[in-house]
């Protein structure tokens, strides 16, 4: 597995949209199959955003003060994808807004993760060397291990607090 930030946060989105497909193919099956692929993705969004709080955002905001507002938007659209996540982790897959809750959820997600991909990444690729994006992506993977899983967690709520005053 590369060590490549760029390609870690990748690998982390082509599992989310894999995820965001299976709850969209699910939609009108069972509470019970809804429930438990919505509490992957809050998982899978919980790592990932802390990640790219604690580590890739900060960074590149340091190393590359020319992309100062294209953190600050992510930070903010983290915020949005927090609260949501928040919500829905207290929420039954049988509640009537469950499914449109996360429905709004993925496409947040699905228009951050477009921006990043096609505007953001490769500027900081252009602009970052080979060393210091492995360097990045290997504090990141050793950061995965400790990262909360429930958007819930302390830390996580932390890291969407963290968010509005960053």
């Amino acid at each position: 597995m590369s060590t490549d930030a760029i390609v870690v946060l990748k690998e982390d989105h082509k599992e989310m949209r894999r995820l965001f497909r299976a709850f969209q193919d699910a939609q009108d099956g069972p509470a019970s199959q809804r429930q438990k692929l919505v509490g992957q993705i809050l998982e899978a969004l919980t790592v990932h955003t802390y990640l790219e709080n604690e580590v890739m955002y900060p960074e590149v905001r340091k190393l590359l003060p020319d992309l100062e507002d294209d953190i600050l938007e992510s930070y903010e659209e983290h915020h949005v994808a927090d609260l949501l996540c928040a919500e829905l982790a207290t929420m039954d897959a049988d509640d009537a807004h469950f499914n449109a809750k996360t429905t709004v959820l993925i496409e947040n997600v699905e228009h951050h993760v477009e921006e990043e991909e096609q505007e953001w990444f490769p500027k900081v690729r252009e602009a970052l060397g080979r060393k210091q994006l492995q360097e990045i992506g290997e504090r990141m993977i050793a950061l995965r291990a400790d990262a909360p899983r429930s958007p819930t967690a302390p830390k996580a709520i932390k890291k969407a607090l963290d968010a509005v005053t960053a």
